[in-house]
């Protein structure tokens, strides 16, 4: 009888670096600007809808935002709303 099927292989897979919501969002918002859309109109109607088409597929937009939970792109846009003091009249 052979040893093999007492020992157990492993195999790892390389995650994807890590991108942070803001990176996502950046990403996003440039290129919908570069394809001429409105940029907030469209984040609104996606996060709103959960509708990936208000999102162009240009450089990846849209698989990079299906990544990220529609409530995390809410709270790191109202962080950094709140950040920038835009609060204040």
């Amino acid at each position: 009888m052979s040893n093999l099927s007492e020992n157990t292989q492993f195999f790892k897979v390389k995650s994807e670096p890590e991108i942070s919501v803001k990176q996502v969002l950046d990403v996003v918002y440039h290129a919908m600007t570069e394809k001429g859309y409105n940029p907030v109109n469209q984040i609104v109607g996606y996060i709103m809808s959960g509708d990936p088409t208000y999102i162009t597929n240009y450089k990846g937009a849209r698989s990079m935002i299906m990544k990220v939970e529609r409530d995390e792109l809410v709270e790191e846009l109202l962080r950094e709303y709140i950040k920038n003091g835009s609060w204040e009249a």
